[in-house]
This record gives C-alpha cells, structure tokens and sequence, in this order.
C-alpha cells in the first residue's frame, strides 16, 4: 500500500501532597543514525478518536476536519469494538430513510438493533477513510479499532493494509464485546476465523466468561496474531499500542482491571514488532478528574501523564531496565466538543492539545511519506509527546567517543571507558492552539522552565514465572540532572541547545526526558524538585474556580522516549 504524504524512587502515592515523583514537523531534512545519513522529519499525529460510529457525539467528518484544521500529519479512525446502532453520520442502520433495506449482517443486537464493528468497519468506514484520504490527499489517515482487550482496559491498534478485511478479522476474533457467531469457521487470508474474546459460546445467545488469566491469554493472542499477519505479509504494518492503562486501577486474576507490568512484558514478548508501546499521557484533558482517572487509579494522573509514566523508578522505567523497546505516547481520546466545555464536558480536538510527533523516515527516498513509514517511525521509538505546543521542535541525541550520534529511541554502543555525549535541541512556539475561552493570561505563549534528564541501569530482560516478573519498579532510576535556562544557548538556528557529558558509565543505560512549563514548588502543581503532583491536588486547591481546559494549559509537559546507551560495545 502506497498512501501518500508530501514531506513537508517511588513512594506510596496516596501521601496526599507528598513531593514523590521525581503543531507542525519539526526538523525536516537530513539526519543521522550512527553514519548513516536518512532524509525524514517528525510527523504529528494521533491515533485515538471516535464519532458517532461508537460513542462519539461527532460526525465522521467533523472529525477528520478537526484533525486536519489543528495541523495533524496523520490520524487514525479508532473506536470501540462490539456492535453499534447508527453510522459515523448518526443515522440508524434501521432506518429506512437512509438505509432502506436493512443492511446489518450476523447475529441479531440490540434494541435498536445494531451493526457489528466487524462489519461496518470493513464495509462503512474504510470507505469513509478513502474518501477522505483524497479531501486531505497531504495527511495520512490509518483504519484503527480501540480493542477492548479481553480482561483488560481498552488500546489503540492499526493495521496497514489495502483494505479493511484485517482489522475487521481481528476485531471479530479478539473484541471483547463482539459475541457475533456468524463467521465462525470462515477461511479467511488470515486463517480459520475463530472467537478468543475472553468467552466461551455455550449456544445460541449464551457466553460464559472465561476466568481473568485465560481472558489475558486471549489477549496475549492478538498480539501473537497480529505479528504473525506481519511476519506473513498479509498485513503491511501495524499496532497495539494500550490505552489510558491505569484507568481501571491494578489487575486480580479474581477481578481483572487494567494492566499489570506482567501484561506488557506478556504482549512484548508475543508481539514485539506490534505491542511496542502504551498511552503514557490520556487523553479527556478537559475533564476535571484530568484524562477521567479517578483516585483508585495510583490517585490520577501526575501533570496530565498516567503514574505508570510520570512515576520516576516506576512501571515504565522498569520495562526500560530490561532494555525493552516499549515506548511512550499520548493522544486525544477526542469524544466530542461541547460549548463552555470548560465547565467539564466535552474533549479537546484532535491535535488542539496533545499529539505525538514521531519521526519518519523516507525509507524508500522517494520524497513521500507511506503510512507504513509512520508506523516504523512509530517503532523506531524516535518520538516525543507533548501538550499545548510547550515544544514544537526536539532533538534528543547520545554520541559516543569515535563519532556515533544516535537519535532517540536509538541504540549507542560505547566502548568501556568512554564517555556519552547529550544533545538536547527545542524550540517553543510564538503561540499554541489555546481555545480563546481559557483566558489571555493562561494562553499566554508556552515558556520551558526546566527539564528533567531520567536516567536507569540496563540489566536484562526478566524471565516469565520468576519473581522479578511481576515487579513495577527500577531502583536504579533517577532524575540525572534538571536544567534550566541558564544551562541553554541558542543556536545560529534559533534552537535552545543543552550539551551534557556522561563520563565513563560502568553499565548499560538508559536515558530520557520530560519536560514543563512549570518552576519547582509551584502551589498545586509541583514538588520542590520540579516533578508533578498529582491532579487531584490542583482539584483540591482550585476549589470551585478549576475547570479541565484551564488547568490543562496552566500544566504543560512533555516526554521524551529513551536513548540505551551500550556500555560494553556489543
């Protein structure tokens, strides 16, 4: 498929105010990966949005107009699984003024009575996703499905392919709340369709649930399946990438929840060129209870990030200890806009206030982007995700003595002795997207107060069935350095430049990096070090004058994925 885009040390988190956790491409042109010299840029995107299709209150085209108008490179249509009643344009299947005859296929649902996702993603959306790759013939538009994971939360997935029949195969076999039989037994270029939904059919209209361990087996296997199809070249490319992960709280094999760190060394394992990452920062920014995490979740989200992510030593460090590549990324989980949604309701557009912007390189030099380069862009791990524009531009490279430089989510090699040197490059812009409404003084232009450099050891991959399976943390992970203004220059390019030596590491690394508007000891917002507190705490002390968007542009950060750092050479 062909698609074209133009190249243009943790503590308990419920201490109440405890000090405890630590818009357009940018930099288009040549790069280096060691002495390799690619030709790419960063690309914004975002792969989680939903319209009247599931339970969006937006219409199919409003919202590829939004992703467009708010200067997004590429998106992906992602909505729930299951069954629906109505189309992206919020007309019923059954209703005869649209659809004269009743076009749904498969087993009877619902009152009124529904579409399955497998179908109208296949025969309805993908034709709304062609038609508007050539209304926006320059933006890259993925066919995705936000899973709901058997004994799990929710994740974002895409496939690339020429045609929709994979992703609605998948959904069919793997969605959760998909209890459609009729396909069962159909041959299909991605085997014998089958249900690993987390049930068991028990006959016509009747499922039993699986216990929380075999529904996670389910799970595991739509990772398997998916790097299969790649493996196979059925598919092109694709993802599975977990969303707003610590929403549900901690998994029980009695109760399940959301994900445990298990969870991501078990999908990882099953898929590593598909299940590469999570959703570190929600998205519902708007929302009062900030990304819709309630205080069972490790007490909400950290300055808009999830604690899996904000947590310094925490789950996500403790993934990168092991020298997993399982990267980070945000999105706008956009449902609907609702006017004076400052008040509470409603999301930000897609790409208003978050987006990742991924670098993508043009693998085949022929001046364009395909939507598999975004994903390998995506795998690579050369991406950053970032709110309200607080950079636009960021360059994170690691050079080793005898002259390697590598890009983040790259891997240095240095030779025992031998020091690393840091680049870190950004710019702010002049202003960002901050609706009107929020108020001159919050939408003031975006200003970087300090950033964090986040270091841990490399010690291995832990093994399935051991004790240190199951454990969430990295002891050795610690803030390396914050800088501030007056550790960066700017460059004859107008870019705030950092340089940094790491001298003689003994053992393999990791670094990484976030960043904030926000100076140290700011009343609600931050500890004394610089790190976030959590957004119950602004709630808190906001009183009855807090709303969602304003606390969202008050609170800005973004986060870098990691540069490993290979001490010994290999």
């Amino acid at each position: 498929m062909r698609s074209i885009l133009r190249a243009a040390s943790l503590t308990p988190v419920f201490l109440a105010a405890a000090a405890i956790l630590g818009g357009t491409p940018a930099v288009a042109g040549e790069h280096h990966h060691g002495d390799r010299a690619v030709t790419g840029t960063y690309l914004s995107g975002d792969f989680h949005q939903h319209t009247f299709y599931t339970d969006g209150g937006t219409t199919f085209t409003n919202v590829m107009q939004k992703s467009d108008f708010y200067g997004l490179d590429w998106w992906a249509n992602s909505e729930h699984g299951g069954s629906r009643p109505q189309d992206g344009s919020n007309h019923r299947w059954t209703d005869p003024a649209y659809y004269p005859t009743n076009p749904i296929l498969g087993d009877v649902s619902g009152t009124p009575q529904a579409m399955w996702r497998w179908q109208s993603l296949q025969q309805y959306v993908y034709p709304d996703i062609q038609a508007a790759r050539l209304l926006y013939p320059t933006k890259k538009i993925f066919s995705g499905l936000e899973w709901n994971a058997p004994g799990h939360e929710h994740c974002s997935t895409g496939i690339v392919a020429d045609d929709a029949a994979a992703v609605s195969a998948f959904e069919f076999i793997f969605d959760a709340s998909d209890n459609d039989t009729s396909r069962i037994g159909e041959v299909t270029a991605y085997g014998t369709l089958a249900k690993h939904n987390g049930k068991t059919y028990a006959g016509p209209g009747v499922w039993t649930d699986k216990s929380f361990p075999d529904r996670h087996l389910d799970a595991v296997s739509a990772c398997a399946w998916m790097q299969e199809q790649k493996d196979a070249g059925t598919i092109e490319d694709g993802w599975i990438v977990f969303a707003h992960v610590e929403r549900d709280g901690a998994w029980t094999a009695e109760d399940g929840g959301g994900y445990n760190i298990e969870h991501f060394r078990d999908f990882n394992n099953a898929g590593p060129d598909v299940c590469f990452g999570f959703e570190g920062a929600p998205g519902h920014q708007t929302s009062k209870d900030r990304g819709g995490f309630g205080m069972s979740a490790f007490g909400g989200t950290w300055g808009g990030a999830g604690y899996y992510t904000a947590a310094v030593g925490g789950l996500w460090d403790a993934l990168l200890g092991e020298g997993r590549r399982y990267f980070n990324f945000a999105s706008s989980d956009f449902h609907s806009y609702a006017t004076g949604f400052e008040k509470g309701g409603g999301d930000f557009h897609p790409g208003e206030y978050q987006r990742d912007l991924v670098f993508v390189e043009d693998i085949d030099h022929d001046g364009d982007y395909s939507h598999a380069e975004i994903v390998a862009g995506m795998r690579s791990g050369n991406s950053f995700h970032v709110m309200g524009d607080l950079v636009t531009e960021l360059q994170f490279t690691a050079q080793a003595a005898g002259g390697e430089k590598v890009p983040t989510g790259g891997s240095l090699r240095v030779p025992r002795g031998e020091g690393i040197d840091l680049t870190i490059r950004f710019k702010s812009p002049a202003t960002n997207t901050c609706p009107d409404f929020v108020g001159s003084h919050d939408c003031a232009p975006p200003v970087v107060d300090h950033i964090d450099l986040i270091a841990g050891e490399i010690t291995g991959k832990k093994q399935p069935g051991t004790p240190e399976y199951t454990m969430a943390s990295n002891p050795s992970t610690r803030v390396l350095k914050t800088f501030t203004a007056a550790d960066w220059k700017v460059d004859a390019e107008g870019y705030q430049v950092i340089n940094y030596r790491i001298r003689k590491p003994l053992t393999d690394m990791y670094f990484r990096l976030r960043g904030t508007n926000l100076a140290p000891n700011t009343p609600c917002e931050t500890d004394p070090a610089g790190s976030p507190l959590p957004d119950f705490i602004a709630s808190a002390c906001y009183g009855s004058t807090f709303d969602g968007p304003r606390e969202a542009y008050a609170d800005l950060w973004f986060y870098t994925n990691p540069i490993f750092a290979d001490v010994n050479g290999r």
